[in-house]
Order: structure tokens, then sequence, then C-alpha cells
């Protein structure tokens, strides 16, 4: 189901009061936002994976975030939207214990927006209970998600046709529980 219930984010965690300096608001995907989604993360594809992943394999995402899956996703789990100023900047998935679909918009990259969205993410992974997440992880975005304490379990490459290929990592992080709320490995 889509929800428009929101989170406030406030530098880089959630807690409830706007960030002034940034006004930026995490919450559930609504229908309306399938288009500007879409985009975003088609967008995204295009100013990210361009320098690193051969034509087909762009293709591959294209078709993989289109807007009827975007829907099938939010409804066999949550998927969040970062919205500022009435613009969605952000997006990401949780489905079990899988994190999918994190996409920054390119002009919001290096802004901790990301690094938001994943605690927000992993944050409904351990109210489901789960004891970690896993996720794939692009050739652009290891870095990123090795600073987050995912750990890199194997590689992986999809044939995309014509020669060409995805490549890809499998990676996890465990969620850990304390006396304090959920603390993030």
């Amino acid at each position: 189901m889509i929800h428009a219930e929101g989170i406030v984010l406030h530098r880089l965690h959630v807690d409830g009061k706007m960030n002034e300096r940034r006004g930026e608001i995490i919450r559930e995907l609504k229908r309306s936002d399938l288009v500007p989604v879409r985009a975003l993360i088609h967008r995204t594809i295009d100013a990210c994976y361009g320098r690193v992943y051969p034509p087909r394999a762009i293709q591959f995402f294209k078709d993989y975030h289109s807007e009827e899956k975007i829907l099938g996703r939010s409804r066999r789990g949550v998927l969040l939207v970062v919205e500022r100023d009435g613009n969605l900047i952000a997006t990401g998935g949780l489905a079990g214990g899988e994190i999918s679909g994190v996409f920054v918009d390119p002009e919001f990259q290096r802004g901790g927006i990301g690094a938001t969205l994943m605690r927000a993410l992993e944050g409904k992974a351990a109210e489901k209970g789960l004891a970690g997440v896993e996720l794939d992880v692009s050739l652009t975005s290891r870095g990123f998600y090795e600073r987050l304490g995912y750990e890199i379990l194997e590689e992986r490459s999809i044939d995309v046709g014509e020669g060409q290929r995805l490549d890809y990592w499998r990676a996890r992080k465990r969620l850990k529980e304390s006396s304090g709320g959920t603390v993030y490995q």
C-alpha cells in the first residue's frame, strides 16, 4: 500500500524536526510520485552509470526501474522518497530484508542525503525485527555502501546481450540492537 505519511529529516538522522537549512522530508511513496520517481532514477542512471556500464546494461537498469516495477516494489514492501521544496531528490525501497532502488539526484549527491535515506531504510528493517539487510551494489556505489558498513559478499554479473555485461556486487549489513535503540554498524 502507498502511504502519504512523512518523517522529517534533520542532518544525518530522522528525528521528527524540520531541517531549517535543507528542508528535506522523507516519506513513503504516493501514487502521484511514480512518474517523478522514475524520472529521478533514469536521470541518475544516465548521469552516473554511463561512464562505467555499456549501453545494454544502462537499458537493463532503466527497464528494471519502470513505473510498473517501482509500483510493484512499493506493494511488496516500503518505498521511501526524499522531498525538498516539493521536488523528489532521492528514493529507495525495502522489501523483506532487501534494500533496492536507492538513487539520489546527481545534483544532491555527496550531501548526506543518501546516508540519511539508508538509515531510514535500515530503521524500517530493524522495526520489522530483521537482524540485517542485503542489497546489490553498482560499480559506482561500492565506496558509499562500504562507508556505511556494508560487507561485500560476492561479485555478480548479468549477460545483457551482444557481449555486454552488467557487473555488480552483493553486500550485506548486520543491524544490531542496543538498549538505546537500533545501532547501525
